[in-house]
């Protein structure tokens, strides 16, 4: 990995470490704009690390892309729950890792929306019914939009649908979040998905 980032002319890797308890000194310490953490390191494993770095309180969060397996599939709800923005794939290429540290830094989502449905879907089983919008303070529209991301739209997918420009999507991504409490994209579809606003239709 460390090759792969340092092949970009406009990216550094300012840190290497070998286990869980010093990746979290070290990430506190440089502050990267994102980190790479696997699941499993020896001291302490990747969960608790990326709670440590971006979960709910952590005063400078850190941008955290959790790197998985299909095999580990159990491990990255939870992640995601702690903070992470996303993960990679342990057999993905060299261009999707690239791929994820820039979408990191621009504070998108660091997988497919069509990967995220499937990781929900496998993680957390059928999506919730019979919630109300009441459930989370989210307006209808809101409450519509936060049930496409966990669908796997894009802004643009759903502008398209809904008959709106993506940027007014993205204006109601991001009331979305700050109701929900969640730090990017992939946050409001795990929490869409928890209250039922996603109907398990996805895109691709």
């Amino acid at each position: 990995m460390r090759r792969i980032v340092e092949s970009q002319p406009d990216m550094q890797v300012v840190g290497e470490a070998e286990n869980g308890v010093d990746a979290v000194d070290m990430a506190r310490a440089l502050a990267p704009d994102v980190a790479l953490v696997d699941i499993r390191m020896p001291r302490m494993d990747g969960l608790e690390v990326t709670r440590l770095l971006a979960g709910p309180g952590v005063r400078n969060p850190v941008r955290v892309v959790v790197v998985t397996t299909f095999d580990l599939d159990e491990y990255v709800y939870p992640a995601l729950r702690f903070g992470a923005s996303g993960f990679l794939l342990k057999r993905s290429g060299p261009a999707l890792l690239v791929e994820a540290v820039r979408a990191a830094v621009a504070g998108d989502s660091l997988i497919s929306p069509s990967v995220t449905v499937q990781l929900l879907q496998h993680v957390t089983g059928p999506p919730a019914t019979g919630r109300t919008p009441r459930d989370s303070g989210l307006t209808e529209r809101e409450v519509e939009i936060a049930g496409k991301v966990a669908e796997g739209k894009t802004n643009s997918d759903i502008a398209d649908e809904l008959f709106i420009s993506a940027g007014t999507v993205k204006t109601h991504v991001a009331s979305i979040q700050r109701k929900l409490g969640v730090r990017n994209r992939v946050g409001v579809a795990v929490r869409a998905w928890e209250l039922g606003y996603a109907t398990g239709r996805t895109s691709g």
